[in-house]
């Protein structure tokens, strides 16, 4: 038989405290780690923690390469270079060390990894998130299956990396463990941000980020070598990668 609880009773129970893990789908949720301010406080305002989260996977669902998908992280890569290393996994064009300089970012800063197919590049941002030895990791990839993701997600967790997944648009109805999932697409004078999943109250309206630039910072540095002539051709660090299924340069 139930015991019944007087309203004194009730009332002397401790307040239900939330895990950051748990929160109420009319609440926004937050992640254990601080969150790195993305540099518009529109965007801002509708993430968890205030900002790009660290030590999880973020996906960025694009309509196509170089809408404004490097200018929407170019104030939180000025961050992290100022410090820490930033990788460049499987990078759609070549990397151009002049436009990176232009935005501020010390091209020996950056690393590029290529890998030939799809398992090696999986297999290279694993290893990366899990060394921990660098800032961020931008990893462009079309095809995942989700047991693939959720390996990258649980080396995210173990690091204090951003991490940022490049993928497809058409990847969007596809099943994802990402706790953040952002549709990009092009729009007058930026980019249409759509929320598709976030730890928070569902958002049906995209928001819009102007993206005005000089001339100076406007061309992305990841684009075509042939885009653009004025462009430094040069990657923007050099190494190499002996016996190793992805190489890095």
């Amino acid at each position: 038989m139930s015991a019944l609880v007087s309203p004194i009773e009730k009332s002397n129970r401790p307040e239900l405290v939330l895990h950051h893990a748990v929160w109420r789908a009319s609440q926004m949720g937050s992640f254990q780690a601080a969150g790195t301010p993305t540099g518009y406080s529109a965007l801002d305002s509708e993430l968890p923690n205030g900002g790009w989260p660290s030590s999880t996977l973020i996906e960025l669902l694009v309509q196509q390469a170089g809408i404004g998908e490097m200018r929407l992280l170019r104030p939180a890569l000025r961050r992290i270079a100022a410090g820490r290393r930033i990788v460049l996994l499987r990078p759609p064009y070549l990397p151009q060390a002049a436009a990176w300089a232009a935005w501020g970012l010390p091209p020996d800063s950056l690393l590029w990894v290529k890998a030939p197919r799809s398992a090696d590049a999986l297999w290279s941002a694993e290893q990366i998130l899990r060394n921990g030895s660098c800032g961020a990791l931008i990893f462009w990839e079309a095809h995942a299956r989700p047991e693939s993701l959720r390996r990258l997600l649980l080396a995210a967790q173990a690091s204090d990396m951003l991490f940022w997944m490049l993928r497809p648009l058409s990847c969007l109805p596809h099943a994802s463990p990402s706790p953040l999932r952002l549709a990009l697409r092009p729009a007058s004078g930026g980019i249409d941000i759509e929320i598709v999943k976030r730890r928070g109250p569902r958002r049906d309206e995209p928001i819009h980020l102007p993206l005005e630039d000089s001339p100076a910072v406007a061309v992305s540095p990841v684009l075509p070598q042939s885009s653009d002539a004025h462009l430094d051709q040069r990657a923007p660090a050099t190494a190499a990668a002996r016996n190793n299924p992805a190489e890095l340069v």
